[in-house]
């Protein structure tokens, strides 16, 4: 019999009303305590303010991120028509305390209030202020000023009127909780990337962002007159088009179907998707309905006016190398899945989005003949090199070790067989493989140490791939295959851990290993299995205790007062570290810092992988020439 530790009975149930639930569980409405759902907070915000801009009251979004305290406070203000400040008198409260305290409550549910939207469960505005140290909100509408005050859901203030004013909209002011989150900083990037597209999906929408977080602040402005189309060559900038940019927006019944699309010189499909303006980083049924069109549409064009010529078979794979594309929905009632809203479930849509894409497309190809010809080109060109690279792939399995069992002997092997309880760490070098190797956990953590820079993927033909000695370690160490022999359910270890040192080199072989696991592993990055980790930068002796420093800012506060001259030692490899100190700083799973690496990042860093890694010299030189101002360290 097993001990449940007590009687289970009604005495037992808990009820978490109001911010409690929401604090408790804040991942099932957020996603995540990182950064991520830091940021998540912000764009709850934003994309309020956007929705008043789709419903046409909306012109102007401001968003200004304060230097003040520790530089994580944000402000969000729109013109729009102000959040209602009427008594509910259901409640007893006006309708701007029900809704930033209470749950599934807005005027999104109602159809007239917004035709379309992006918050339709009532729960952003709630998930923030619950999530939020101090919340404070600002309304103008009806001639007056209101304003009312919350600190972790709770209300601090009555709404009160405080003031008149000639205009309209709301601002509100947050602090994300540092009882909540693991960290409560925002993340530029990733703002910068949501601002972006928003403006692109909302032609006429102006957004400005401020930054006082730097020493001389940031102040950007972010507008489209043009829409989509003006998206398309914004995604398009880091490789040459071949066609001209398609566009369409169709309305049927009250969903709007709009895309834009267009065929370059990439290797690669980038397809960028939206749903009320929310970006569906996962697809759903109009992903699948848009693909399945364009795939429909060329592989019968081609069927068409081939005359039976090909000689080899064109999939829908082979017709979308090189598509760019952005597909935006707008309709009522999307069924997002979770809170995040990262994948779309309606099933009519695919069938709706299917018939407009497929029906314009074409007729497209037969108006443009001559972008028909280069599109047909194009998908005869990956058809022929996929077929080239199966054979490569056969030849070289036959003289590799890609499918056997016989592990790496560069390999020291964990104890442990159980995959969800070991890792594996990429190790720059046998200096610090050596290290790692006297420092770790034997029962738990294996180490493959790395000979140098590995292969560039980004332009290495699939036969070079497949004859590098690194690439073949690390894909028989982890036991899962490559390609079509993929299966992420083989993996030897759940924690695939790159360890390299804290400088240029190092920094070049990580993304050169990321590069290879988003080309060729990225199931591995999507279960969450890729991590760096994060070795010290610096050792400090302050009296006769050696303190390990990870940050230059880590670094700058201990060094104040009394600390200011303590001696210090700057880590530019592992081998400097002996076994211990390697143990006690990065590779002990109770004091490390791991990084988790995530799709999301992978995917802002594909552009920069094509960039930086791939063929063109001209592109990668200008991209180093626009952002050589923006390096804070360089290792010389």
């Amino acid at each position: 019999m097993i001990d449940g530790g007590g009687e289970y009975d009604a005495s037992k149930i808990v009820v978490l009303e109001g911010p409690q639930g929401i604090r408790k569980r804040p991942a099932m409405y957020i996603g995540s305590t990182s950064s991520h759902g830091v940021v998540h907070l912000l764009f709850e915000i934003i994309d309020n303010a956007v929705d008043e801009a789709m419903a046409g009251y909306c012109r102007n979004i401001a968003i200004r991120l304060y230097k003040e305290g520790d530089g994580n406070i944000a402000e969000v203000s729109d013109d729009g028509r102000g959040i209602p400040v009427g008594i509910m008198p259901k409640y007893n409260k006006s309708a701007l305390e029900v809704i930033m305290t209470t749950l599934h409550k807005g005027a999104k549910f109602d159809s007239e209030a917004y035709k379309v939207s992006g918050g339709l469960h009532g729960v952003g505005l709630t998930v923030v202020n619950a999530l939020s140290e101090f919340t404070n909100v600002t309304v103008k509408r009806n001639g007056k000023v209101y304003k009312q005050t919350f600190s972790r859901g709770i209300p601090t203030s009555k709404t009160e009127e405080i003031g008149e004013t000639t205009e309209h909209g709301t601002t509100i002011t947050f602090k994300p909780d540092a009882e909540i989150f693991k960290t409560i900083s925002f993340d530029s990037t990733l703002l910068k990337e949501r601002i972006t597209y928003t403006t692109f999906l909302n032609p006429g929408l102006r957004i400005t962002l401020r930054d006082e977080r730097f020493e001389q602040p940031e102040d950007t402005v972010y507008l489209s007159e043009n829409g989509i189309k003006d998206f398309i060559k914004f995604l398009d900038k880091e490789a040459a088009p071949i066609t001209s940019v398609i566009h369409l927006k169709k309305v049927v019944g009250t969903t709007t179907v709009e895309y834009a699309l267009q065929y370059t010189t990439s290797y690669e499909e980038r397809l960028e998707s939206f749903v009320n303006t929310i970006k569906t980083t996962e697809g759903g049924t109009h992903v699948s309905g848009f693909r399945a069109a364009i795939s429909r549409a060329l592989v019968n064009y081609i069927t068409k006016n081939s005359n039976g010529k090909s000689d080899v078979k064109i999939t829908g794979e082979d017709v979308r190398e090189g598509l760019c594309a952005a597909l935006s929905i707008l309709m009522q009632n999307p069924e997002f899945e979770g809170q995040t809203k990262e994948k779309l479930g309606n099933a009519q849509l695919k069938s709706i989005v299917e018939t407009e894409v497929y029906s314009s497309f074409s007729r497209y190809l037969e108006e443009h003949p001559q972008d028909a010809r280069a599109i047909i080109e194009k998908a005869t060109a990956a058809a022929n090199a996929r077929e080239s690279a199966r054979k490569a792939r056969e030849l070289s399995r036959k003289r590799s070790l890609l499918d056997s069992t016989v592990l790496p002997g560069k390999l020291t092997d964990c104890i442990i067989n159980d995959p969800t309880k070991t890792e594996i760490f990429l190790v720059e070098g046998e200096s610090a493989g050596g290290s790692s190797r006297m420092g770790r956990d034997k029962n738990t953590q294996a180490i493959l140490p790395l000979r140098g820079k590995i292969l560039n993927v980004e332009k290495a033909s699939y036969e070079k791939i497949f004859d590098n000695k690194e690439i073949k370690s690390m894909i028989t160490a982890f036991g899962t295959g490559i390609k079509e022999t993929f299966n992420v359910e083989n993996v030897r270890y759940h924690k695939v851990i790159i360890m390299t040192d804290a400088d240029v080199d190092g920094s070049h072989i990580r993304t050169l290993l990321l590069t290879f696991f988003y080309r060729y592993m990225k199931k591995l990055i999507e279960s969450g299995y890729i991590y760096i980790a994060q070795p010290p930068l610096y050792k400090v002796k302050v009296g006769k205790e050696d303190r390990y420093v990870y940050t230059d800012e880590e670094l700058s506060t201990l060094r104040v007062g009394e600390h200011k001259d303590a001696e210090t030692q700057r880590y530019k490899g592992l081998g400097e570290m002996n076994p211990e100190q390697l143990w006690e700083t990065t590779m002990n799973p109770e004091k490390r810092i791991l990084k988790r690496v995530q799709i999301k990042d992978a995917q802002i860093a594909d552009s920069l992988f094509t960039v930086l890694m791939g063929i063109d010299p001209a592109q990668r030189r200008r991209f180093l020439h626009d952002h050589a101002e923006e390096v804070n360290f360089l290792d010389v």
